[in-house]
């Protein structure tokens, strides 16, 4: 099962729709499924995605196929072009460095609230609270985090409809990436 994990409606629209995915509800929050991938979508912040991620995995029985992707936008610096997409292997949180991956090429700033600054390379809201849940479940053997560059630190022009016109640009990149590596 491929499990995702995205913060706003908008980063999961573009998997409901591709993967036709139905929607229900698990506790809080809602999820939507179909027999291959079941969605979570958290809320905005570390907590939440925390929290939806351990939901997830209290939930559901999970198996050595199984894996944890956290899906969503970025800000990053000009050096980054609106849309790529960032395979994440590190976290930097509350001046702490996280490792994903041990050949750690791409570290973000997982920051509490929005920024408009430059100070980092790239940030998001939610990594850290993915990375804390399915770092402390053994059971897990795969886990990504993929963010999508939505802005130059500008969150205030980032639409709705722009986030799941940029996700959906790179469902195929993050399939080809999990699938690969699974099969390696």
């Amino acid at each position: 099962m491929l499990y995702i994990i995205t913060a706003l409606k908008p980063e999961a629209q573009a998997f409901i729709d591709r993967s036709k995915l139905q929607k229900s509800k698990l506790g809080d929050f809602n999820i939507f499924t179909n027999k291959d991938i079941t969605l979570i979508v958290s809320g905005l912040g570390v907590k939440n995605a925390a929290l939806a991620t351990q939901t997830l995995i209290n939930h559901f029985d999970i198996t050595d196929y199984d894996v944890y992707v956290n899906v969503g936008i970025c800000g990053a610096s000009q050096k980054y072009k609106i849309g790529e997409l960032l395979q994440i292997d590190a976290i930097n949180y509350k001046n702490k460095t996280y490792t994903l991956h041990k050949d750690s090429t791409t570290a973000i700033e997982c920051l509490d609230e929005e920024s408009s600054e430059e100070k980092y390379e790239i940030v998001d809201m939610e990594s850290f609270g993915f990375y804390d849940a399915v770092i402390h479940s053994p059971a897990i053997k795969s886990s990504y985090i993929f963010k999508v560059v939505s802005d130059h630190f500008e969150p205030h022009k980032v639409t709705k409809d722009g986030t799941k016109s940029l996700i959906f640009n790179v469902i195929d990149a993050i399939n080809n990436i999990i699938f690969t590596k699974a099969k390696s």
